[in-house]
């Protein structure tokens, strides 16, 4: 959840060919390179939970190290989403002051946590109705659809003259931002090539931390100048438009495509995106999926009950849950006292320093998302939050020199953002559309971002009372275990899921798929 690429392999291919051209019917850009694509093949006998190993690709791999660009465009579009959703995570953090003190709130701090945490409560709205959204529109339509309350939202924030206008336009960016959270795993998912899929969805997270460090740069000025607020709200719309227009030219799932009867345009966004000799291959194996489990009718929300998407949905809210208890946003909170304590009083340079570690995490994990793989990373990560937060820990709690104890909370802090920014953030939106059925995709990940956003508040709520009661350290000692026991939670409950198609995946998790005919 928030541009620069590292590629899996470090040595890039010569390019022999390279042209674009623009498809009339998909009213998209299309770029075509001369690389032999990953074949793919699907196994449908595999045991439940357990997924076959992918095969090694043989052939010569400085073909197919630029696999990922015919996709890179319209991906990068779709990751302005989160681009947004990081700018608007940090931009009224600076000028709340002002903000309160030009619209008669000042002092009340009730009314100032309510002004920057309302579009939690559009965001969980959002995430519920966006299942529904992009199972009857696409993913094209429900993006620019989407980014009416965005610009609307920003603009309304820009221009409110009282508490009641001010809450309404953070409102309305909220329902946005749950939308965004929710559609862009899916659509990257859904249009990156296999092999790269990983890579590719770590774009969410660095689309998040740029957005962060835009605010923030941006937020400098309104220490000085009280009516700043407005100009960087007013600013917030501008991605909005950007995105909306972007998506005009980019490419709609093809698996969508597919589920609504539109296989001419499935197979000329599969040819464009994937390789020519995919087409046939990738339309078998989405009528395949459609086939047994009768995409094409819809699906509702009482099917979240059912075997197999009970199962997955609630993977996906336990990752949610684990991932919000282990204290991701209270260590934001607190890190400004922390960097307070050894002199960095600026509340930008603190920020910044902390944008800077999750931005470095997040380039770290495109490099090693298909190299390492989701269950490795996930678990790779939790460890060292854990590690981290007990580091803290015993330099408060145990202060055996002032001076070093204030290091370590710094490195502590430092070490669990970058670790935090490689594994359990990235991964966890990722995971969730990569193991749901073609089916209920979007309503598993609803539901799923649904928790997030519930957690995400009540973490907001109970930390500083938390602190209060029992301490720093005690607090930070808890976000530790949960981080344990999330690790354990990744190692025994989660699959692979590198290297396999959707459908691949979907075919080996579900008993009760039907073998296709061979």
């Amino acid at each position: 959840m928030w541009v620069a690429t590292v590629l899996p392999k470090p040595v890039p291919p010569v390019l022999s060919v390279l042209t674009s051209s623009r498809d009339p019917k998909q009213n998209s850009f299309h770029f075509r390179f001369s690389y032999r694509p990953l074949n793919l093949k699907v196994s449908a006998t595999k045991q439940q939970q357990q997924l076959p190993e992918p095969k090694a690709d043989k052939k010569n791999p400085r073909s197919s190290d630029l696999g990922w660009l015919p996709a890179f465009p319209h991906v990068l579009i779709a990751s302005m989403s989160n681009f947004l959703f990081g700018y608007h995570i940090g931009v009224m953090n600076g000028p709340i002051v002002s903000v309160a003190k030009e619209l008669g709130f000042e002092g009340n701090s009730t009314l100032e946590g309510l002004v920057v945490s309302i579009f939690i409560a559009g965001a969980f709205l959002g995430s519920v109705a966006s299942g529904s959204l992009v199972d009857k529109l696409g993913c094209r339509r429900t993006f620019q659809l989407d980014t009416i309350p965005l610009i609307l939202g920003a603009l309304v924030s820009a221009q409110a003259h009282s508490l009641d206008e001010i809450l309404w336009g953070r409102f309305l960016v909220g329902l946005g931002i749950g939308v965004n959270t929710v559609l862009v795993p899916i659509y990257i998912s859904e249009v990156a090539p296999t092999k790269y899929r990983g890579s590719l969805g770590t774009l969410c997270q660095i689309g998040t931390c740029l957005g962060i460090i835009a605010s923030l740069f941006l937020d400098i000025p309104s220490e000085t100048d009280p009516h700043w607020w407005r100009t960087i709200l007013y600013i917030a719309s501008a991605p909005g438009f950007i995105l909306a227009l972007g998506m005009q030219f980019a490419v709609e799932s093809p698996r969508w495509l597919c589920k609504v009867g539109r296989l001419d345009d499935a197979k000329t966004v599969i040819r464009n995106i994937w390789g020519s000799s995919e087409v046939e291959t990738a339309i078998q194996d989405f009528q395949s999926v459609i086939k047994n489990n009768g995409v094409n009718v819809g699906s509702g929300w009482l099917e979240l009950l059912e075997e197999p998407h009970s199962r997955v949905a609630f993977i996906g809210g336990a990752l949610f849950v684990l991932q919000q208890f282990a204290g991701i946003n209270g260590v934001l909170y607190f890190s400004s006292l922390t960097f307070k304590d050894v002199g960095i009083t600026s509340s930008s340079l603190t920020s910044l320093f902390v944008g800077l570690a999750n931005f470095a995490g997040a380039l770290c994990a495109v490099y090693l998302m298909d190299k390492e793989g989701r269950q490795k990373l996930l678990i790779g990560s939790y460890l060292g939050m854990a590690v981290s937060m007990f580091l803290i820990a015993c330099a408060i709690g145990f202060p055996v020199d002032e001076e070093l104890s204030h290091n370590l909370s710094i490195l502590g802090t430092l070490m669990y953002i970058f670790t935090f920014a490689i594994g359990a953030g990235p991964v966890t939106g990722l995971i969730i559309p990569e193991l749901s059925s073609a089916k209920m995709r979007g309503k598993i990940m609803g539901f799923s971002f649904s928790v997030h956003w519930v957690c995400n508040f009540l973490v907001g709520l109970l930390f500083l009372d938390l602190v209060e009661i029992f301490g720093v350290a005690p607090v930070y000692t808890g976000f530790g275990c949960v981080s344990l026991s999330a690790a354990i939670y990744a190692k025994y409950f989660l699959v692979e899921t590198k290297g396999r198609s959707l459908e691949e995946i979907e075919m080996s998790l579900n008993p009760d798929f039907s073998v296709r005919d061979k």
